[in-house]
């Protein structure tokens, strides 16, 4: 993944943490950087990074923008080529495999405690592939989903009180 790919994805998780179902526009996050951490970077700038004509950062902007995105600072370069962050043996089961995409994407949404804890939720279940099946058909139905949250968020019953002897 090229450096310019990597801000444009940082760009979208941020967008969806910061809950705007979008990703967040060049514009936006110069002006957020601004103000959430009082050093400037301009649109241009982030253009030139993302379109490739700029392939490399100074060291100052790697770690303003590692800061705001709160990521490693050495996550902001080109990876060499034919390099992948996928597990490339065939020997680990299906499961292992599913299990490890499930905690990646749990450690890409590290700022929404929600889903970081049911992606890990699910990573950990003796069954993962099951849980997905599942929550696919759940989803299938309409209405079901919003029913089961309003069963499950419902606060627990008190229970009766005991009878007192006399």
């Amino acid at each position: 993944m090229t450096l310019g790919e990597k801000l444009r994805y940082l760009r979208e998780v941020e967008g969806t943490i910061r809950g705007l179902d979008r990703e967040l526009s060049q514009v936006e996050l110069a002006r957020m950087v601004e103000k959430e951490l009082g050093k400037s970077i301009s649109q241009s700038y982030l253009s030139q990074i993302e379109s490739g004509s700029r392939p490399h950062l100074t060291n100052s902007t790697r770690m303003l923008l590692a800061r705001f995105f709160k990521v490693h600072p050495g996550y902001l370069v080109d990876d060499p080529e034919g390099f992948s962050n996928e597990l490339v043996s065939d020997l680990g089961a299906p499961e292992d495999k599913l299990d490890l995409w499930l905690i990646g994407g749990a450690e890409r949404f590290t700022r929404d405690v929600d889903l970081h804890h049911a992606l890990l939720t699910a990573a950990k279940h003796k069954d993962s592939r099951m849980c997905l099946i599942l929550l696919g058909t759940i989803l299938e139905n309409p209405g079901l989903a919003e029913r089961l949250m309003e069963v499950l968020k419902a606060p627990p019953s008190t229970p009766a009180p005991k009878p007192r002897r006399r």
